[in-house]
């Protein structure tokens, strides 16, 4: 297991290297400058600026100082915002990010889980046919058309919920439901289908021949089982749900990283937009790593394969 856990490691540096990389890469080539938008600056004062950044230095040059800045932490101060650091932006914007983050996936993994186990014990009755068309529907309709129903439904007409800003319990209400609909019903039909395949296994049969309750049958016995394909796409919709939340948090006007980020593009500041790029990246990976992990803590056979592949 150490020895997977430390490859696992190697590939995650290089991953983020490479990120890391095409991420400069893309900024650099990208066509004018931070500077050229604000008309009111001539060509001295833009040069100062650049000069002040570090931008009119060689490519090589500033990739160095990337590098520098990535490994210290430091990603300097914001074009646009001269006041505030890259790092300030971070430390505001993502604990924001990452709460409705968090909240979403808890509420799509529990609902979609419940769904799911549902769906099997009812299959082929009408609550199966009902969750899964809603599940279908679900998965169909993106998070921002969904937002904007939502908006219209339930803030707008019935006025039940607030819309904007991240302040209370209500104003997460739209927002973690327009992000965890789709993630919900994917995780439903994930589960519903892996728990009708281990409902047929023997040992299934035998808890049951032994007379346990159908749902002692399902949650001791077969949920562990039905779960591993679910953990196996955590990573993805763990990743799914936090960039979703750069759009819906435009919308909902939540000040989460999303905010930061959408308008580091539009100005074009560019340590905002490297440094929010990698912090961003580097955080999935871990995540995805850490699902990893899980995965081999659930299914003792993975370490027994690798074992045998030594």
């Amino acid at each position: 297991m150490l020895k997977y856990i430390l490859k696992r490691l190697l590939i995650m540096i290089i991953t983020l290297w490479v990120i890391i990389t095409l991420t400069f890469v893309l900024m650099v080539n990208i066509p004018g400058s931070p500077f050229n938008t604000d008309q009111s600056s001539n060509e001295t004062v833009q040069a100062n600026l650049e000069a002040h950044y570090n931008l009119d230095q060689p490519y090589y040059i500033q990739y160095l100082l990337y590098m520098k800045s990535i490994v210290t932490f430091e990603f300097g101060p914001s074009i646009k915002q001269p006041n505030q650091t890259v790092n300030d932006l971070l430390s505001r914007g993502f604990p924001i990010s990452f709460e409705l983050g968090i909240i979403t996936i808890a509420l799509a993994v529990v609902s979609g889980v419940l769904v799911g186990i549902i769906a099997a014990l009812r299959h082929n009755g009408f609550l199966d046919y009902v969750t899964m068309g809603l599940a279908v529907l679900g998965i169909s309709i993106p998070n921002f058309i969904l937002a904007t129903i939502l908006i219209q439904q339930l803030a707008v007409n019935l006025d039940i919920f607030p819309t904007a800003t991240w302040r209370s319990p209500a104003h997460m209400v739209l927002p973690v439901l327009a992000l965890a609909t789709g993630p919900m019903a994917i995780i439903a039909r994930l589960t519903r289908s892996t728990m009708l395949e281990v409902l047929t296994q023997d040992y299934i049969k035998m808890a049951k021949a032994k007379g346990l309750s159908p749902w002692k049958v399902v949650f001791k016995h077969a949920l562990r089982n039905a779960l591993m394909p679910v953990v196996t796409i955590m990573g993805t919709l763990f990743a799914g749900i936090l960039t979703g939340t750069f759009v819906i948090e435009q919308i909902f006007a939540i000040p989460g990283m999303g905010r930061y980020f959408v308008e580091s593009i539009n100005q074009r500041d560019y340590p905002v937009i490297m440094g929010t790029t990698v912090f961003y990246s580097a955080f999935l990976i871990i995540m995805l790593f850490l699902v990893d992990i899980i995965y081999g803590i659930l299914d003792p056979r993975i370490k027994m394969q690798q074992k045998g592949g030594k």
